[in-house]
């Protein structure tokens, strides 16, 4: 080969692998759906700079292409990856891609080195290929998992099972659940937000041990059949289920769909008893169903926490927690009508609710350099975030700031009574990122609005236009590829 020859055979595969990167990052985003990274991806612009131009360039330019990859399209994906706050995680699936990647353009640039049609398949046979072998692969290792975490639950006889859905709020009953009980029980619940059946499974051949009694799980989904199949594999004896909204109505398209989906998790042919939100319709007279939240009265909040009461048997117990948000007494009442369920007093509840902690960026409060920063960064919903709200509405210390980029995989509906929410009690927003910039900058009128499209630029932003005594409400913290 000569030096020319060499040149392209070396820089053809650099320039696959560099697409591949562009490409698996997008797919870890979206959970490795390639028809949601092409038809639900929030920028496709970048698709068309990151990988269709690059790819016409290559076909259409002869070797003109190399100046262009080398000096304009490299330094252009080292930048975005660079700003990007969601780096690729390199994960066994991600290795593996590469390595089939780089293995197979290799292969394919040796045999194509005689062939002058070899370019028009250069890029796209490469990459299918390596796509397809990692799918089949990591269907073959998670079909393996699979059976080793069902012998593993099949090994614990006794163990408990608790899975948990809504629309918003699982993660929160989730934590709060298993603060309550972990006195009295061995508790192991599904870390941060792992709500996938491939998730679940990860966690049980990793984190379950048999010294477990009470396994609780959280059961998300983005399309139907998502929770059918972890009711499937678990088969909890005890469910709950959340609130149910319009989150992720892009996906499900009607609210009718979120809620059937939901409500899969009833199907358990082990079910000993559902807990369901008491505006939730349920069209199953055979089941042992308890309506959450039931005889709560006299709900306070405010930045030190929550208190209310609570009516069993015709006699009111006193509930505080130290948990920011009105809104939580759902959540925690879901807690408690499990709890007892599984044999705690109402005192030990009483004692257990009074010592929870609040869940890292869902409504956590902090005070530096004389702010009060109230960090609900991982809250996405509507009513959660009117919530963080008016927990913000009556203090009077200082300029009350937020920072949101709304509500992502809503409505517009959403989005506009968020803003006139804004509108009532905020005197400067912080809007980041563009998604849903235009709604919120059209229904705000008297709050300052500063548009910030790059949030490495928060800091700078906070330092200019906060001071000791201000409040800043991180609400919401959709990562910037959205």
């Amino acid at each position: 080969m000569d030096a020319v020859t060499v040149f392209n055979f070396f820089s053809h595969i650099i320039f696959v692998v560099t697409l591949g990167f562009y490409l698996i990052t997008n797919l870890q985003w979206y959970n490795y759906k390639i028809e949601r990274v092409i038809l639900k991806h929030t920028k496709p612009k970048w698709h068309i700079f990151y990988l269709l131009i690059p790819y016409v360039f290559y076909h259409f330019t002869a070797n003109f292409f190399w100046i262009y990859f080398y000096f304009a399209f490299i330094p252009a994906i080292f930048m975005w990856n660079k700003n990007i706050d969601k780096k690729l995680v390199f994960t066994s699936r991600v290795k593996r891609f590469f390595v089939i990647l780089i293995f197979v353009t290799i292969f394919q640039n040796i045999l194509c080195l005689n062939t002058i049609n070899c370019k028009i398949f250069g890029v796209f046979i490469p990459l299918f290929f390596s796509l397809i072998a990692t799918d089949l692969f990591e269907r073959l290792i998670m079909r393996h998992f699979k059976r080793s975490a069902k012998k593993k639950l099949k090994e614990n006889k006794n163990l408990i099972i608790i899975a948990i859905t809504a629309s918003y709020g699982k993660t929160s009953i989730k934590n709060f659940l298993a603060q309550i009980l972990n006195e009295k029980y061995r508790i192991h619940a599904t870390p941060r937000s792992v709500n996938t059946i491939n998730g679940i499974i990860k966690d049980i051949n990793e984190n379950l041990t048999n010294k477990v009694d009470i396994y609780i799980v959280e059961a998300g989904a983005r399309e139907r059949g998502d929770i059918k199949a972890i009711v499937k594999f678990l088969n909890p004896e005890y469910v709950v289920v959340g609130k149910i909204g319009r989150q992720h109505i892009e996906y499900f398209k009607t609210l009718e769909n979120i809620i059937a989906t939901k409500l899969e998790i009833l199907d358990s042919h082990r079910l000993k008893k559902a807990f369901v939100f008491n505006e939730i319709e349920v069209k199953n007279d055979n089941l042992n169903l308890i309506k959450f939240p039931e005889n709560i009265s006299k709900i306070k909040s405010n930045l030190d926490g929550i208190n209310f009461n609570l009516e069993f048997n015709n006699k009111l117990y006193y509930f505080n927690a130290p948990i920011l948000g009105e809104f939580n007494y759902i959540n925690i009442s879901a807690g408690i009508f499990v709890a007892k369920e599984l044999g705690l007093s109402l005192k030990e509840i009483q004692n257990r609710v009074a010592k929870l902690q609040s869940i890292k960026h869902r409504l956590s409060k902090m005070e530096v350099g004389g702010k009060i920063i109230i960090d609900d960064s991982f809250n996405g919903n509507l009513e959660g975030m009117l919530g963080a709200i008016k927990l913000c509405k009556n203090y009077n210390n200082g300029k009350k700031i937020i920072i949101t980029p709304g509500i992502v995989e809503s409505t517009e509906e959403d989005n506009i009574t968020l803003a006139e929410a804004i509108d009532e009690n905020f005197d400067i927003v912080v809007i980041t990122g563009n998604i849903n910039a235009d709604i919120l900058a059209k229904n705000i009128h008297k709050t300052k609005r500063i548009l910030l499209k790059d949030k490495t630029k928060l800091q700078d932003t906070l330092k200019i236009t906060t001071n000791s005594g201000d409040l800043i409400l991180f609400a919401n913290d959709a990562p910037n590829y959205i």
